[in-house]
């Protein structure tokens, strides 16, 4: 690195928004943008892109990046209003349990040990979205989430919001007619969605499921009757068994 590139990254550095980029700080996204010499494209701060400071030039809109001479990014797309998503956690006798909806509904239920890290996971989920806490119908979801726990042959109708390949959401829809009580096998959904050869994609599906308990996952089993896996833990996955049992 030469002298001239050295001061250009040694500028960057010291300016305090590389250090939400670096971050990929999504709090940031909307307060500046960046552009990248290297490629010819201008990000938004989260941007998963790991540009080097010597190429990086900070613009305060969007379209301040554009009259420089810089195109939008496909990754992070940074004229895109982000989406928000608001959240809440509380406990369950399964742990913690985390409800997120969008403007289309319930986009996500998670269940682990700790609120932070099932913050960490939406995140993870939903990496353009900006994270808020919920209000008073968030609140509410998850009282219904909670109450579904306590008696899981209750009938829910909430508005939900599927993200996933068409293949994904055939297998989910399938799952939502498995009756309280009852289990099905992999190779019962591949047969039943008309695709017998699919049954590893399907527990795929499974576990790419975001809606732990209203999309039951936990109800499929290996042919065998094992209880194969559970992305929220194989344990967690026998208590909704054994509960929906006893209550079926």
């Amino acid at each position: 690195m030469n002298a001239k590139t050295a001061a250009r990254a040694a500028a960057t550095q010291a300016d305090p928004r590389w250090a939400a980029v670096i971050a990929r700080d999504r709090a940031a996204d909307g307060a500046f943008c960046y552009s990248v010499a290297t490629t010819g494209v201008y990000c938004r701060p989260s941007c998963s892109g790991r540009p080097k400071p010597q190429n990086v030039a900070f613009h305060a809109s969007c379209d301040d990046a554009e009259a420089a001479g810089f195109r939008p990014c496909k990754r992070c797309r940074p004229r895109r209003q982000a989406e928000a998503i608001a959240w809440v956690c509380g406990e369950s006798a399964l742990g913690t349990v985390l409800v997120a909806q969008s403007a289309t509904g319930v986009c996500a239920v998670l269940i682990g040990d700790t609120a932070d890290v099932l913050i960490d996971e939406l995140h993870s989920r939903f990496p353009q979205a900006v994270l808020q806490a919920g209000d008073e119908q968030t609140v509410a979801l998850l009282a219904c989430v909670l109450a579904l726990l306590g008696d899981p042959g209750a009938c829910l109708e909430l508005p939900l919001d599927l993200r996933g390949t068409p293949f994904q959401l055939r297998v989910w829809r399938a799952l939502l007619k498995i009756p309280v009580g009852e289990t099905a096998s992999y190779t019962d959904i591949a047969e039943r969605i008309g695709a017998p050869a699919a049954v590893r994609a399907v527990a795929g599906a499974c576990a790419a499921n975001a809606l732990a308990v209203l999309i039951p996952c936990h109800r499929v089993l290996r042919r065998d009757g094992g209880l194969s896996g559970y992305r929220w833990g194989i344990e967690r996955k026998r208590e909704l068994l054994a509960m929906e049992a006893v209550r079926a």
